[in-house]
């Protein structure tokens, strides 16, 4: 059966070509920014194998196109509408502004060699940053009702081999989505208020509690805990304000304490560094700049959200980027090159002794950068907790119910809980040292390799939406192909690279041992992955006589989720029947419904979708 053909010129409402009388579309409220117009809810479009449902949200964004084996539309989100300006923000600056200016420019500036080329790669970091960020807002712009982030733009770009991307990922999300080095960085800073240096099992105790308190702000309120947060990523701001203000003072000779600001930049290119140091200060530099996509977690949380995700998302990238740039200069300004070089993640000590001196001036600064912390963890929390939930929403992990509820408090309360046993678990358990760093350095490869994935599968994107007969560009935005290519090459480089051994062999590295161990065990993970999901969606069914199929769940608050369910084959045909291409059980003419499966769930707002609706497609 040949393809709908749908009209390109945007400013019109979505017509197709084999409208009936029972398929008739609103023509009097179309958007006209909305290149997909306003045709009916849950309208089924067929691309071979795949099947796009129209689907709208609850956040005035436009109806859109999905692959139906995505995680349902909530058409009403069950977390609020809470998410305004000052919030995406501030969930950017805060996740960005963690530990990284504080504990990473020594280690920058040990592997780029010198000042010069420090700060060089400070400023690259907003070019790699604002690379990504086109990305994400193109593929917002597609699915504008969705939250979560990666886990829905990597589930629709690679809807086949069917699920099979979106198991790799959420697997490894789960399994790495702790947030110990922060935590370990908060206890540390608390630790130096105090002027004590702590035992390995105080400052892993220390660590625990304010991660607790980080998890119980989150927990019990959406709306406070985005206050909250939004508070203190003002303090934040204000607190590398004034540190970039005192370093400009300080160059202009006015810090007495000081005596040669200048020094640091006198030949300021002048150093060594290998191909090993560069690349770890590139991964250094992302890791500094990472959390410039964290509102995307929150999508469907956002009124007209491509629109508040453009302006916003740019001005907390160039927030951010114009203050690393400051507060690097001022550490120049005040630490003698040997110093920086030495640190690890006590710099802004270093820049507050210096200058201040050992006085309670310090201590007060030290809590700035601890509340920075624990503003990072909250940031964090927030946004990975929408994204494991929408992991969870696409029915590949087991018990759907406990990723997608809301209850009690209207908040995703079992992806807060698993991500704080398993941050627990991850300060408690590995030693200090290599186990440690180890750990720490298993999540770059994997995500590098995502980045590539989501990266080029916008192209996959565009290449079926023509196919589809919509228009090539986003409703809101579109990225050039300069751009997506260079985010493309930065995140090959970074696959790539870790290869090459640091100077010194290949035992020279962060820890003791083979020095891309995390590499391949990285690659492992996502073997295994692939390992597991073919005997889970090809070998058991074959052998054991059913088929899965993905079922919608309607839960509380308007909350939804997939569930894969095992269809005994000689039943097949009646559930494809009686489902229609989202999982949605199908309301006859009469008005009734009957599905022998279990947790049987009819969503009242999708009636629209007919038997004779689902029966033409399932003719093509």
């Amino acid at each position: 059966m040949p393809l709908t053909n749908l009209n390109l010129n945007w400013r019109r409402p979505f017509r197709s070509n084999n409208t009936t009388e029972t398929d008739n579309f609103n023509t009097n409220n179309t958007d006209p920014g909305s290149e997909e117009g306003e045709g009916e809810e849950g309208e089924v479009k067929s691309d071979g194998t795949l099947h796009y449902t129209l689907e709208r949200g609850g956040n005035d964004s436009p109806p859109a196109y999905q692959e139906a084996s995505g995680a349902p539309v909530e058409s009403r989100s069950p977390l609020g509408y809470a998410v305004g300006p000052a919030t995406i923000v501030f969930l950017n600056v805060s996740k960005m502004v963690g530990t990284g200016v504080y504990s990473t420019p020594s280690s920058i500036l040990k592997g780029t060699g010198s000042v010069g080329l420090s700060m060089v790669y400070w400023a690259l970091g907003f070019f790699t940053s604002l690379a990504s960020l086109s990305v994400y807002l193109e593929y917002a712009a597609y699915f504008p009702n969705r939250s979560g982030s990666e886990v829905v733009y990597l589930e629709q770009a690679y809807p086949r081999p069917k699920w099979l991307v979106p198991t790799a990922f959420a697997f490894v999300s789960v399994v790495l989505s702790f947030s110990s080095s922060n935590a370990i960085v908060l206890a540390q800073y608390l630790f130096r208020i105090g002027g004590h240096v702590p035992t390995d099992w105080e400052l892993k105790g220390v660590a625990i509690a304010g991660y607790t308190v980080a998890i119980l702000v989150v927990i019990f309120h959406t709306r406070f805990s985005y206050w909250f947060s939004n508070g203190i990523g003002a303090v934040k701001v204000l607190t590398l304000v004034f540190i970039a203000i005192t370093g400009l003072v300080m160059l202009g000779g006015n810090v007495s304490r000081v005596p040669d600001p200048h020094a640091n930049f006198a030949d300021a290119f002048k150093g060594h560094a290998t191909p090993y140091g560069l690349t770890n200060a590139l991964y250094r530099i992302i890791f500094s700049y990472a959390g410039y996509e964290n509102a995307f977690n929150v999508v469907n949380e956002v009124k007209n959200p491509v629109k508040q995700l453009r302006r916003n998302g740019f001005i907390s990238l160039a927030i951010v980027t114009v203050l690393y740039i400051l507060v690097n200069i001022a550490y120049f300004a005040a630490i003698p090159q040997a110093d920086l070089r030495q640190a690890r993640e006590i710099a802004a000590s270093l820049f507050f002794t210096n200058v201040f001196g050992p006085s309670n001036a310090i201590r007060g600064l030290n809590f700035l950068i601890a509340l920075s912390s624990f503003g990072n963890l909250l940031a964090v929390a927030l946004g990975q907790s929408r994204m494991l939930r929408e992991c969870g929403r696409q029915g590949v992990l087991p018990f759907p119910r406990f990723w997608a509820s809301t209850r009690p408090f209207g908040t995703p309360l079992g992806p807060y809980l698993l991500k704080y046993v398993l941050t627990v678990l991850m300060i408690v358990a590995p030693p200090a040292g290599d186990a440690f760093n180890f750990i720490s350095d298993l999540q770059v490869y994997p995500s590098s390799f995502f980045n590539v994935l989501m990266a080029v599968g916008l192209y996959a994107v565009r290449y079926r939406r023509r196919r589809l007969g919509l228009p090539p560009r986003g409703a809101e935005f579109r990225a050039w192909d300069s751009v997506i290519v260079f985010n493309i090459l930065v995140h090959v480089y970074l696959l790539v690279m870790p290869w090459y051994p640091p100077e010194g062999g290949a035992y020279a590295g962060d820890v003791s041992f083979w020095y891309a161990t995390y590499v391949v065990t990285g690659i492992g993970i996502l073997i295994g992955c692939v390992i597991y999901y073919w005997l889970w969606t090809r070998v058991l069914p074959r052998l054991r006589g059913y088929r899965l199929r993905q079922e919608t769940l309607v839960l509380e608050h308007g909350a939804q989720s997939h569930k894969l369910v095992k269809v005994p084959v000689d039943e097949l045909a009646h559930w494809d029947a009686t489902h229609d291409a989202v999982g949605r059980l199908l309301v006859s003419r009469h008005g009734t419904n009957e599905s022998p499966w279990e947790d049987k769930h009819c969503d009242g707002e999708k009636v629209g979708v007919t038997l004779r609706a689902r029966a033409s497609d399932l003719e093509k």
